[in-house]
């Protein structure tokens, strides 16, 4: 019998799935959305009583979309789903008048009046953008070629053109200026991008590096240097690129990886012409960072003192994208009463999470603060593997881009060889065999397992131990193999289960790429034998070096079964393993090593997920892949969707997307595209059609007996229990 608390649970899957119903990615037109805002109490309500409206941020002009008053009494009549639908309103009349009708408001305000107010004064979210067509989109790509499974090279044809429906321009027509009759959040751009989707209306920073991946093996390369020169046009006018295009992004960047962009589209393109504007703006990127983000530490190892760099955003108000999940996390009434200056803490931490691009995970928290609030974020206290290893890939990558014989580029590799000292000193644990953050509040690395221990193999940073030995370099990677061996998707952000979208089940396309790029960094001498093997009664879990996890094996979340007969420990804990391979892992090859082995394994189950989550959702191939049945798409709310490509997955049901965080899970979607692009391109010769545990009411009849059941599937039994308890 399912729980009544069950039943809340599924309730909110249901929901989630029937946004996403909205989300469909069919349509290769932009449709202009305009959000109608609904009151959550009786419109004659007055609104709840709200704290001080925080102090005006410098970096952030505006008095309609930035923190103060008029963006907190907006958000805090709550009147849509994701409160980045308002701050992406652009007003439909001048900022004077939008002002002037708010200060109208009487002071005992009503849900009624705010929704008068925002219907009467602003418009339909996203309308300064335009969808634009792309005069040199090839519909077969050369790339395809490399893709020998006929259902996986159909498929690959079908995303390739998903990249029609994505591309954007800004809407002259439509525009806000400095002496226009409307304002916007928008931060025009003057070349066509590609938007990540969903609520992501925008170009964003580090989603663009995955976005360009895909595109280049498209061979969009247009589309690539537009993208290029949007980033450069940002750290010409404004000085360093932003989260995002808007202005509420302007307190704080995300992950570096322009300069990898740029060295990306150079070495395919050959294209050296973009350098002479791009290197001074790469410089100007770096000193950004050194500037604003970096610091100097003494290992407490080696009494080295090292420059570093960390994520620390300066900002004391809640994000105005997320305003009412900050402005309720700094006053929750059910916590603690926090002060202005811990509130102007609070929002910093907040602000420097969205940075990291992580937002949010464990892996921020406080050592030793397990309760689940965000009101526990340490950000600014964390030397990040993952930022000092791109930081190092980008100092390479620029030396290599001006040259041997040249003065800037031997200032480059020195910086590098610093960070690669820097970061082999302060968070590489040789015991272990892995990386973890620096904590600068406890002088110690942080003893937290995330797939930001991939991050410096990828970006060359190598310890000795993976370059001597390849039982120590599969042990680096071991935790990879017991994934594939025990859970049915791809690789968790982390272990831990918090609820945050950056924790596990959920897992994302980017890190997926930085596992399989990692693995093809190790040398040869070490990657090309055979996987260690388990004696008798051992598991994938007995590979792993002591206390490289974190945790015991009994904590290691159990995959999920409709039998409800699945250890998470011992042998019988991993399911996926038998003759040779694993279920959606490619046919293993004779001497292939267990490098090439985890890659092909890795690359068919990304695949895999992508696909059938796809198919789950009312994706279809003529003469290939049947689209399901009316009832089923029904209960996943999918009837009139073609296909979602989804924002992350889950490590446990490859029919699913990723759940957990701020906002709903988002379809579209630009790095999910990418890497499919170019993993077909990259492992063609290593995918085989994805086996999807496909939707039937029969299953659904099963699940409904079982909370062990797949989201999907609980999806099901909801609408089925409901259904009968109505």
């Amino acid at each position: 019998m399912v729980s009544l608390a069950a039943l809340v649970q599924l309730a909110c899957l249901l929901r989630a799935a029937s946004v996403l119903a909205q989300e469909s990615t069919a349509s290769p037109t932009l449709t202009l959305s305009t959000a109608i805002p609904s009151a959550t109490a009786p419109t004659s309500s007055e609104l709840p009583s709200q704290v001080s409206v925080p102090p005006k941020q410098a970096w952030c002009p505006s008095e309609i979309f930035c923190p103060g008053e008029l963006l907190q009494t907006v958000n805090i009549a709550h009147l849509f789903p994701d409160d980045k639908t308002f701050a992406d309103k652009p007003t439909s009349k001048s900022s004077q008048e939008v002002l002037a009708a708010f200060r109208n408001i009487t002071n005992d305000t009503t849900y009624g009046q705010i929704i008068d107010f925002v219907e009467q004064n602003f418009g339909g979210e996203g309308r300064e953008l335009e969808a634009l067509t792309v005069p040199d989109f090839d519909p077969n790509p050369s790339f395809l070629q490399n893709v020998t499974n006929p259902l996986v090279q159909a498929w690959s044809k079908i995303v390739h053109g998903y990249w029609t429906q994505l591309i954007r321009g800004t809407n002259s027509s439509n525009l806000c200026g400095s002496d226009s009759e409307c304002e916007s959040s928008l931060i025009p751009l003057n070349h066509t991008f590609v938007v990540p989707g969903g609520r992501f209306r925008e170009q964003y920073y580090w989603d663009s590096f995955w976005i360009v991946e895909g595109l280049l093996e498209s061979q969009l390369y247009s589309v690539v240097n537009s993208t290029l020169q949007n980033f450069m046009d940002e750290l010409d006018t404004i000085g360093f690129i932003p989260n995002g295009g808007r202005i509420y992004y302007l307190d704080r960047s995300q992950p570096p990886l322009f300069i990898q962009m740029l060295d990306r589209y150079v070495k395919v393109t050959g294209d050296r012409s973009i350098l002479d504007r791009a290197l001074p703006l790469a410089e100007k990127e770096l000193t950004w960072w050194h500037d604003n983000r970096s610091l100097n530490v003494t290992s407490p190892f080696t009494n080295q003192t090292h420059l570093v760099y960390h994520y620390s955003v300066n900002n004391s108000a809640p994000r105005p994208e997320s305003y009412l999940t900050d402005y309720m996390t700094a006053n929750d009434p059910d916590a603690p009463t926090l002060n202005d200056t811990q509130k102007a803490d609070l929002y910093a931490e907040l602000a420097s999470g969205a940075e990291t691009g992580w937002d949010y995970t464990m892996r921020w928290f406080k050592d030793g603060a397990n309760d689940g609030s965000l009101r526990n974020l340490g950000i600014r206290d964390l030397v990040a593997v993952d930022l000092n290893s791109i930081l190092y890939r980008n100092h390479i990558a620029l030396a290599d881009l001006y040259g041997s014989s040249n003065d800037q580029a031997d200032t480059h590799r020195s910086a590098a060889a610093d960070l690669h000292t820097a970061v082999l000193d302060l968070m590489w644990d040789n015991d272990k065999l892995a990386f973890y953050d620096f904590n600068l509040a406890t002088n110690k690395r942080k003893n937290f397992f995330s797939t930001a221990n991939f991050y410096p193999v990828w970006s060359g940073i190598i310890p000795d131990a993976l370059l001597q030995d390849s039982k120590a370099a599969f042990g680096h990677f071991a935790s990879v193999n017991l994934v594939l061996s025990r859970y049915n998707g791809t690789f968790p952000t982390t272990f831990v289960n918090s609820g945050q979208q950056w924790d596990g089940p959920n897992t994302w396309a980017p890190h997926q790429y930085i596992i399989l790029q990692a693995l093809r960094a190790l040398p040869a001498n070490v990657s090309s034998g055979n996987p260690p093997s388990t004696e008798d009664g051992q598991s994938s879990w007995d590979l792993i070096p002591s206390g490289q996890l974190g945790m015991e094996e009994n904590q290691l979340p159990p995959q999920p079964s409709n039998t409800g007969n699945i250890t998470n420990t011992g042998p019988n804990a991993d399911i996926n393993v038998g003759n040779g391979t694993v279920v959606n892992g490619g046919n293993a090859t004779s001497g292939e090593g267990w490098s090439v082995m985890l890659q092909r394994e890795l690359a068919n189950r990304y695949i895999t997920s992508a696909f059938c989550s796809w198919v789950a959702t009312g994706g279809s191939i003529e003469g290939m892949v049947p689209r399901l049945s009316p009832e089923l798409l029904n209960i996943t709310q999918s009837v009139n969707n073609t296909g979602n490509m989804f924002e992350k997955f889950s490590a446990f049901d490859v029919d699913s997307a990723g759940r957990g965080g701020e906002y709903t899970v988002q379809a579209g979607f630009g790095w999910t595209n990418g890497l499919v692009m170019w993993i077909a391109s990259n492992y063609g010769n290593m995918l085989n059609a994805p086996e999807c545990p496909l939707i039937t009411l029969e299953d659904a009849q099963t699940s409904s007996a079982s909370l062990n059941a797949s989201p999907v599937m609980w999806t099901v039994a909801i609408a089925m229990a409901i259904t009968a308890l109505l």
